[in-house]
């Protein structure tokens, strides 16, 4: 085997040893010089062909291992474990669920960090045995990894983490852990870019004041369970805002199909499928939206700008850009999203 067909070494360069190993072997499975399960030098032929340590080149092996690029089988040496085009950073990005609102983070994320890095996703469905699953399966595997920690309990609930969460995300080093849509509490010093629910929704509808004031009663349909649960800080949110401005409310599980509407009444919904019964229902009952029903929507999508519903809603876009900055600009805080109060015809 001609170790130099597989790793080059410029004794000149200020580069560690063992990062020029790794960086090589990284450059030629990208450009094919290197094949899925091909064998590379062993440790012994590499230390003695470039007259390095052998804990030097154990140490870029290590690295190399950790990143699933290569893998060893015992008694026979070392193989490629991977070869699609490897970046200089890799990314495993975990979200909740497959929303339209989460993938606008996903796709501003990939735009804004280019082709300078690898991206992976998965989607865990809230399920927090396939979250543990996921982050014990690409331990050490990846540069980066950015969570949106959204769980359900057993009663379909929402929550943020869970001891056996916080176990294993200690487990990745805090320069490599991306926290998004969703603040961690507690005294770890996460950093990202997350949304304040409780204060959000408060202070978006203060915005809306002036027109929210002219219904007679506000009503949030806000599922207390759900497969996909959303926080209780929104209706937290919403209920401190009645509450200041004496405003008469209700909080409704989620809009019926044969449920009675009054002339006066503003809703406020969260789920997709809320939307489109309140919708159904105002049309069936010949009431004018905007007029006799207020209605606004919680989070943008395209379909509700182009119907003229009113939104409050976090800057997914935004979202995915200042995670990709983090990134890039290697910074290290933890950024509250803007959220706002987008004024349609439909209040």
């Amino acid at each position: 085997m001609e170790v130099s067909k597989f790793i080059s070494i410029d004794k000149d360069s200020r580069k560690p040893k063992y990062q020029q190993i790794v960086d090589s072997t990284i450059f030629n499975i990208s450009n094919g010089r290197l094949s899925m399960e091909q064998k590379i030098p062993s440790i012994n032929m590499l230390s003695e062909t470039f007259d390095l340590s052998r804990d030097t080149v154990e140490k870029a092996y290590n690295i190399l291992k950790e990143r699933k690029i290569i893998t060893s089988i015992r008694g026979k040496g070392f193989y490629v474990a991977r070869t699609q085009l490897i970046s200089k950073i890799n990314i495993l990005i975990l979200i909740n669920k497959p929303s339209s609102y989460k993938m606008q983070i996903y796709n501003s994320f990939i735009n804004r960090i280019g082709g300078v890095a690898h991206t992976d996703l998965n989607i865990y469905h809230c399920d927090e045995r396939l979250f543990l699953e996921f982050l014990k399966k690409y331990q050490n595997a990846y540069d980066y990894y950015i969570i949106m920690p959204h769980f359900k309990s057993e009663t379909l609930a929402h929550k943020s983490t869970s001891s056996a969460i916080d176990e294993e995300l200690e487990k990745i080093p805090k320069e490599k852990l991306l926290i998004i849509d969703n603040k961690l509490s507690g005294d770890k010093s996460f950093k990202g870019v997350y949304q304040d629910f409780e204060n959000d929704i408060y202070n978006a509808l203060n915005e809306g004041l002036e027109k929210i004031k002219k219904y007679k009663r506000l009503i949030i349909a806000y599922p207390t369970s759900s497969v996909y649960p959303y926080p209780r800080r929104i209706s937290q949110g919403f209920r401190k805002f009645c509450n200041q401005h004496q405003l008469k409310f209700e909080v409704l599980e989620e809009i019926f199909e044969d449920m009675i509407l009054k002339k006066g009444d503003l809703f406020i919904t969260i789920t997709e499928s809320d939307l489109v019964n309140l919708i159904n229902l105002i049309r069936e009952n010949e009431y004018e939206i905007g007029q006799d029903i207020g209605v606004i929507s919680y989070n943008e999508t395209p379909l509700k700008e182009l119907l003229g519903i009113t939104v409050i809603s976090t800057d997914f876009k935004q979202m995915g850009e200042t995670a990709a900055d983090m990134i890039l600009n290697k910074e290290n805080k933890m950024v509250k999203n803007p959220f706002r109060f987008i004024d349609r015809d439909s209040i």
